[in-house]
């Protein structure tokens, strides 16, 4: 994401160059990583300071996990969720493909 939206704005993604990676983590990973359940993300870290991975400001409750301008402090955090998230992806696609 490059810009806020309503509702949003949190992560204030209006500033020159700021932009977040949101990844689908899971009810698992997201409560190994920020502490809390999904259902609890109001509770986790927020979306509100760069290089550091919070709750989504919209789908936390889902199980979303996002990152304000990630840099090396996250690097290898966000390479690793996002592999995850492509690999549940795959299995779910090809599951439904047969």
């Amino acid at each position: 994401m490059t810009k806020n939206y309503p509702g949003d704005e949190m992560s204030q993604l209006n500033r020159p160059g700021a932009f977040r990676v949101n990844i689908v983590a899971g009810k698992q990973e997201f409560e190994e990583i920020l502490g809390v359940t999904p259902r609890e993300a109001a509770d986790a870290p927020q979306a509100d300071r760069d290089d550091a991975i919070a709750a989504h400001p919209q789908y936390g409750t889902a199980g979303w996990l996002s990152v304000v301008n990630p840099s090396s402090q996250t690097e290898t955090h966000v390479r690793e969720l996002l592999d995850s998230a492509y690999n549940v992806a795959k299995s779910r696609y090809e599951r439904r493909r047969g």
